[in-house]
């Protein structure tokens, strides 16, 4: 038997808490893409090897959904 990850199906940075990643983002949010991936990259910034990186990229969709919101905000349209 090996004692090698399962990097598809299971890999140890999306399974490292109590709940697997996936089910989270699903549960909170399956219908937006920006807020999905800001979501995956907080919750492995630890533990895939440069967490700087992953939360750069958490802030480079996270500002993506506010410039988003903010177009389409009949505040912000003038």
């Amino acid at each position: 038997m090996s004692n090698k990850h399962d990097m598809v199906n299971k890999p140890p940075h999306y399974t490292m808490g109590r709940f697997e990643v996936i089910d989270v983002l699903e549960d909170w949010a399956a219908d937006d893409p920006h807020i999905w991936t800001t979501l995956k990259y907080l919750a492995r910034y630890k533990h895939k090897g440069n967490p700087l990186q992953d939360l750069e990229k958490a802030r480079w969709y996270l500002d993506r959904k506010i410039a988003q919101l903010k177009k389409n905000s009949p505040d912000q349209r003038g």
